[in-house]
């Protein structure tokens, strides 16, 4: 089979000519069909061959498509303007800065971005206004073609060295190094494979423990099945590393194989904690002192079970404080003895809120810290002093729709907060409980962005299939007309538990200048309402995703906010899931649909290397329920034949370690082929990207003018046409 689609893609090739300047569509993927049989129904699999992205004829096809959309997007009148705006945007701010860890002894470490940087540079300085020194540009890391970006930073407490994290192409099989802050030199060691932010210093700061993954191809079914943990001593030959966990030295741990080990060390307390990580929420973790890791055993205690459904935990000294939806879906913060833990007995310090999700938490000297999500769109801060009884509420200084914590550590005072909105930027500030005070210490430099001075968020809740009613956030320029004719995106996620937060970026707000209306629908499976929210879009419950996101769009039809022809939906990953499905369910609602590296063939994902680790998330074919559940969320199963289905952009990264690059292929391969109207269906697959972390600046840019510009194109902007 691989020599004749070899030969029919060559052949295509061949066919795909130049005339009057212009090229014809490639023409579709060759049929080989595969049927399966679960459970006494047959599903047939018209595309399997494509899942071998080592088949040159396969590799071949993605890439005449991928041409072929890149000329189609590139002729869109309109996007080099947006791509312009970006660049005008990101050169108003000097600097930005990410990625900031702050040492107990005050060294900042952080990556800093420029008008002139494709990605951040990791600099470090001695406190707040030290001098800053360079120590990597990632640039300049290797003399070769590809495009490294810093995923990770790991500084000692004492900060005399970093390591980090460092891969190529998007495709996060990082290489880690270390650096000798001091004395601003590499060490000699350079660790490849090393999972994403699994790395822990031990005390003394000249060993940690890290977890490898078997190989660098993100093709490799096995690399992330399996993982052993690794003790690695500064100076030393990676290769003969003393492993200190894996499922066969500790049987009785039961780890699963898609089970990552990572083990960290918390010196405050001379404690080290054995995670057991999935996709899954609810934590699994052990303890133990750190004094055993040199012992041939370790004598691992159980700390949280899957069932105990903890999220998050901060020990002090004493004690073990969980963020938990134990009995309490919007969550309770409770605290059990650090020495001899039964978190089913734990005292509860922070009671479970019936009108918001507490979200976070942190402890200082001084007590306390968390806040409070409405909606996932409003936050409100709290703190418990270690001397009252009853939390207090904290007045902020500006209304914030996402807020983030951070503190140095519990045995100091310090805090730090983050605040943003839909339409306002991220401000950092120091808070100071003895004096009520927020101290702005924003690091980033700041800009004005008088193009959105006009622009009004309406926060709506909509009443779903069933009744239950949905948040959906807007964002306009205040002088639209609702005429039913405005261009509308909207996004949305819903999976994970994960909340879609009022996030502040000018270039994804520039849709509003053209008179769209930008709509964020925080469908069920998200986290936005507590763990009942997520629960409820999550497997066998899973239609509410997409559903949810359908009744958004018939309100703002209802409503006069816009109509079908105007509707462009969009969202990422396991989004791809809710944007499939909602317009394979309903295509006539819908102008365009942007699916970006999406699990859109949810029938095979777990046979992908990502893919057993999502199975918690989505299920397994082995099961017969959510095999069931599995069929109804595969966008890919549910295309049909002859079907008027709306404008598609389905985008896939070639070095994708999440969402193999095969997933959202074989949906665009099948779409091609069975759409029955005259709207583009379009693949483009980025073979310089994973999926999307790690991108440079330019990339991220073009990615965005690509969906807007597809999006105002097929709703029938005038400034945004095409002649393909």
């Amino acid at each position: 089979m691989k020599l004749n689609l070899l030969n029919y893609f060559l052949i295509t090739l061949i066919a795909i000519g130049c005339t009057n300047n212009t090229i014809t569509q490639p023409s579709l993927a060759p049929v080989d069909k595969v049927v399966d049989n679960y459970y006494g129904i047959d599903l047939t699999d018209p595309y399997r061959y494509m899942e071998n992205l080592q088949d040159t004829g396969v590799v071949n096809w993605l890439k005449e498509q991928s041409d072929y959309t890149r000329i189609v997007l590139n002729s869109i009148s309109g996007r080099q303007e947006l791509i312009d705006k970006m660049h005008e945007f990101d050169g108003r701010k000097s600097e930005r800065i990410y990625r900031l860890q702050i040492t107990e002894n005050d060294y900042y470490f952080y990556l800093k971005q420029t008008p002139d940087d494709e990605t951040g540079k990791l600099f470090y300085r001695k406190g707040l206004k030290g001098e800053e020194m360079l120590l990597l540009d990632p640039e300049n890391y290797k003399d070769d073609t590809l495009n490294y970006s810093i995923s990770v930073i790991y500084p000692t407490t004492d900060g005399t060295k970093v390591a980090f994290e460092i891969s190529p192409n998007g495709s996060e099989s990082a290489e880690l190094r270390i650096i000798d802050v001091v004395k601003n030199e590499y060490y000699a060691e350079i660790m490849d494979r090393v999972w994403y932010a699994g790395l822990s210093w031990l005390p003394g700061n000249d060993r940690f423990t890290y977890t490898p993954m078997h190989s660098k191809d993100v093709h490799d079914t096995k690399r992330m099945l399996d993982l052993i943990v690794y003790i690695h001593n500064i100076g030393d030959k990676y290769d003969n590393d003393t492993p200190i966990f894996s499922s066969t030295m500790y049987p009785d741990l039961n780890m699963e194989p898609k089970e990552i080990p990572v083990v960290y060390y918390d010196k405050d307390n001379d404690k080290i904690y054995l995670f057991h990580y999935t996709v899954e929420s609810n934590l699994k973790v052990f303890i133990a002192d750190v004094s055993e890791i040199d012992d041939k055993k370790i004598r691992w205690k159980m700390l949280f079970d899957r069932d105990d459904k903890v999220y998050g935990f901060i020990s002090t000294k004493v004690d073990i404080y969980a963020y938990t939806a134990n009995n309490a879906p919007n969550f309770k913060i409770v605290k059990t003895s650090l020495n001899n833990p039964d978190i089913k007995n734990a005292k509860t310090v922070i009671e479970e809120e019936k009108e918001g999700k507490i979200e976070s938490f942190v402890i200082t000297n001084e007590g306390l810290f968390y806040n409070l999500s409405k909606n996932g769109v409003k936050q409100e801060l709290y703190f418990l002093s270690k001397d009252k009884k009853e939390a207090q509420q904290i007045d902020l200084p500006v209304t914030a729709g996402r807020l983030r914590l951070t503190a140095k550590g519990i045995d100091y005072p310090d805090l730090w907060i983050n605040i943003n909105g839909w339409t306002t930027d991220y401000t950092r500030y120091r808070y100071k409980a003895t004096d009520n005070e927020f101290i702005k210490e924003t690091l980033s430099s700041q800009a004005e962005y008088p193009e959105y001075k006009n622009l009004v968020v309406e926060e709506l809740m909509i009443p779903s299939h069933d009744g239950v009613m949905v948040p959906l956030s807007l964002i306009y320029d205040k002088n639209l007309n609702m005429d039913g004719n405005n261009p509308v995106l909207i996004r949305g996620y819903g999976a994970y538990g994960i909340s879609s937060n009022p996030f502040f970026s000018p270039s994804y707000l520039l849709p509003t200048t053209k008179g769209a209306i930008f709509a964020i629908a925080h469908v069920r499976g998200g986290g936005e309402l507590g763990e009942k929210w997520y629960k409820a879009g999550f497997k066998t419950t899973k239609p509410n995703t997409w559903k949810d996101l359908i009744a958004c769009a018939e309100y703002l039809v209802k409503e006069n906010y816009t109509n079908p022809g105007k509707i462009a939906i969009n969202g990422g990953s396991a989004g791809g899931i809710l944007i499939g499905r909602a317009m394979t369910e309903r295509p006539d609602l819908f102008a365009a649909a942007i699916p970006e590296v999406g699990c859109m063939n949810t029938v095979r994902a777990e046979f992908s290397p990502n893919g057993p680790g999502n199975i918690p998330e989505f299920g397994t074919v082995k099961d017969s329920v959510e095999c069931m559940a599995l069929i109804e969320m595969d966008s890919y199963h549910n295309i049909q034949d002859a079907t008027n289905y709306p404008a598609t952009l389905v985008t896939a990264g070639f070095n994708d370690p999440r969402v193999i690059a095969w997933n959202p292929a074989k949906f665009a391969a099948r779409l091609m082929a069975a759409n029955g109207s005259n709207k583009p269906v379009l693949l483009w697959v980025d073979f310089k990207s994973g999926h999307g972390i790690g991108d440079s600046k330019s990339q991220y840019f073009e990615s965005l003018a690509d969906k807007f510009s597809f999006a105002l194109w097929q709703s029938g902007h005038p400034e945004f046409k095409s002649n393909y």
